[in-house]
């Protein structure tokens, strides 16, 4: 698949969504988080973890993040990723195509495809899973959640949206959707 990503001008929600999978150390075992951000607002959108980096764990997040987003139309949305098998596998681009939705794939061996999910997945280990050990799945699961959904996405500020965090920015954004179509 192209890279499709690359040079794009992204100017509202909905147009490419980025999307990779970390692994998180818990103290007996590696758990795998598969993300899946909005590049315009970086809010969060759909995440999944589990114990097995497999189709299921991406297809899941993308599943969380359909439900979420679906509402809004998708028309014209590029999903993009690197060339994990994951992404690569047939349930996974079915899926995508059921939606209409634009399949992006970085060019092997470079990161900086993905640079916003990477930056994701940063601020989540340094603002979170470095400064735990996980003794079960179950911390992991509700510690990763609640920065993820309760403080990334409600509270954490973004230079790049105008020091506002993403719900926030989103709310707004809607908000001016609104009242245009109503004006």
């Amino acid at each position: 698949y192209p890279n499709l990503a690359k040079d794009l001008n992204v100017t509202g929600l909905n147009q490419l969504w980025v999307a990779d999978i970390t692994y998180i150390r818990l103290i007996g075992e590696f758990v795998y988080l598969a993300v899946i951000i909005d590049v315009f607002s970086r809010r969060c959108i759909g995440w999944e973890l589990d114990r097995n980096i497999d189709t299921t764990l991406t297809l899941n997040a993308l599943d969380m993040a359909l439900l979420n987003r679906k509402d809004m139309g998708l028309s014209g949305l590029i999903h993009h990723s690197d060339q994990g098998v994951q992404y690569a596998a047939n349930d996974y681009v079915d899926r995508l195509k059921e939606y209409r939705i634009r399949i992006s794939m970085s060019r092997k061996g470079n990161p900086y495809d993905n640079a916003f999910a990477e930056s994701f997945i940063k601020t989540l280990k340094y603002e979170e899973v470095y400064l735990r050990e996980y003794e079960s799945y179950g911390e992991a699961k509700r510690n990763i959640r609640e920065f993820i959904e309760e403080v990334y996405n409600e509270k954490r500020l973004h230079s790049s949206i105008g020091y506002l965090p993403p719900d926030e920015f989103e709310m707004e954004i809607n908000l001016k959707r609104t009242t245009t179509k109503v004006s």
